[in-house]
């Protein structure tokens, strides 16, 4: 397939965190219902369903998926006081989305590797989906990065299972005050286009900075966010 970008591992994760900070200044100092707002935000759903693909590759290529799974446990209580700072100015039971990831790698492995039958693990994931709403980008992520492991090799069932999750997403357009607040949410959709066309498949360097940046970056980020959204806002 020809790429319109070749953008290895490491320059895509570096492509969506600057969409999530985009999306983040955006709740922080942008309304939502504006043009501006919703521009912003339609790149900020770049980032929560690519990270639930990432999530499911590295799965998929990891040699320790406890020290993976240990390695976002950590960094989702890390993020927790930050977010919840960010989101309500007082810290608060709601945790980032480092910790729906961290769910959704909890999935992913009870899904492929839980000695159990197909109704427990069924019910497994319902039980991971109900404790992600307490994240960011909850459910979902869970769903894109299941869903994308079990048919990674099956880029027509995989991208079809992904547009219908999405569907779902997007059914809050419905209830939106106006009508367009949430049109933003179609961005999603912009996901596989994003993938299929401009991921090469490659891993990029093995440097170590590559591996922690985002998971150093996403904390401080909002703690830097927070202060100066209720810095402004007091």
């Amino acid at each position: 397939m020809t790429k319109l970008l070749s953008l290895n591992r490491n320059q895509l994760k570096y492509l969506v965190i600057v969409a999530m900070l985009i999306d983040h200044i955006a709740w922080a100092f942008v309304p939502t219902a504006s043009l501006l707002g919703q521009v912003m935000h339609f790149i900020g759903r770049l980032t929560g369903p690519t990270m639930a693909y990432f999530v499911a590759e590295g799965y998929h290529y990891t040699r320790n998926v406890k020290k993976y799974v240990l390695r976002l446990g950590i960094f989702a209580l890390i993020s927790w006081i930050p977010f919840s700072y960010f989101e309500y100015g007082k810290i608060g039971l709601q945790f980032g989305v480092i910790y729906t990831l961290f769910l959704s790698l909890l999935g992913i492995w009870l899904w492929d590797k839980g000695n159990c039958a197909k109704p427990v693990k069924i019910l497994g994931i319902i039980g991971l989906c109900i404790l992600s709403l307490f994240g960011d980008w909850p459910i979902f992520d869970v769903l894109y990065a299941l869903f994308l492991f079990v048919y990674r090799n099956s880029p027509k069932d995989k991208w079809m299972a992904f547009c219908i999750i999405t569907l779902f997403c997007c059914a809050d357009i419905f209830f939106a005050n106006p009508w367009w607040g949430a049109l933003f949410q179609f961005g999603i959709f912009m996901v596989p286009l994003l993938i299929q066309f401009c991921y090469n498949g490659e891993s990029g360097s093995k440097k170590p900075v590559h591996k922690w940046f985002f998971y150093v970056f996403y904390p401080a980020h909002l703690l830097v966010l927070g202060l100066l959204k209720w810095l402004v806002l007091a």
